[in-house]
């Protein structure tokens, strides 16, 4: 199957063993994180660790817009990748991405950067409140929110398990990941807003990132609170709406089988 592999240039010396790796993926077993969509595996190479993205082959529709109209999620990951570091903006490094197709139809695509080592990620602040410096993790992860946004960066997907978190002596750096829905460009004040509304549902939270974000931008504390926890609370009501509706369909779907095999021949 035809394929297009493209390795960042400082990396040139292990094109070979990167485009062996990715392969021989599905002999690795040491898979990141939940693999439910997308299957993520850490492979050592040369004394380096290093992560593989596969993404899941998408439906026909999708095959066709990626193949020949729209960027797939491994390219966009890597370009991505690249522009945030331009703008001093932390990620794993890129290192390639490689991408299968037909003549009609695009299939595999796979995207390689480095291991980042953290010692927590976001998702950990909303569910352990004895973490010695919560407070002082979520108020420096809102001013690295708030870089964001002065570099017009949107990140789609600033949800609680895309966010590294590493202690220095000098405070935190922070790593984004799962790059492939940014976009770029000046934000207005409510867009800025928006960005935190996939974070966490705890309002304490809320008050702590509003409180940090209002001082950074000088606007009101009381309005960045108000909109923050409504743009918050907005986005659960769509989510868990969504969870529901699937739950139904589900439920009606299995039922309509049920009935199609207890009928009569």
């Amino acid at each position: 199957m035809p394929s297009n592999f493209i390795i960042h240039t400082s990396k040139k010396s292990i094109e070979s063993s990167i485009k062996e790796a990715i392969s021989n993926f599905d002999t690795y077993t040491k898979i990141l994180g939940d693999a439910e969509r997308n299957v993520i595996k850490i492979v050592s190479l040369n004394d380096q660790d290093y992560t593989i993205k596969s993404f899941k082959i998408p439906n026909i529709i999708n095959q066709i817009a990626y193949r020949f109209f729209r960027k797939s999620k491994a390219e966009r990951s890597y370009i991505y990748a690249n522009k945030l570091l331009g703008f001093g903006i932390g990620t794993p490094f890129p290192i390639a991405y490689e991408i299968e197709k037909t003549p009609f139809l695009f299939k595999k695509s796979f995207y390689v950067s480095e291991l980042a080592n953290c010692d927590l990620t976001y998702r950990e602040l909303t569910t352990d409140f004895t973490i010695p410096d919560h407070e002082e993790i979520l108020r420096a992860f809102t001013r690295f929110t708030f870089t964001l946004h002065q570099n017009g960066i949107n990140f789609l997907d600033h949800s609680p398990g895309n966010t590294l978190i590493q202690r220095t002596t000098d405070g935190y750096d922070f790593y984004l990941v799962d790059l492939n829905r940014m976009s770029f460009g000046e934000m207005d004040f409510e867009t800025r807003i928006k960005n935190f509304a996939k974070l966490t549902i705890h309002k304490s939270m809320i008050m702590i990132m509003s409180n940090e974000y209002a001082k950074c931008i000088g606007e009101d504390e009381e309005y960045v609170f108000r909109l923050m926890w409504q743009y918050t609370r907005e986005f659960q009501h769509r989510f868990y709406r969504k969870i529901r509706i699937k739950k139904r369909l589900f439920f009606w779907k299995k039922k309509y089988k049920n009935r199609i095999s207890e009928s009569p021949i």
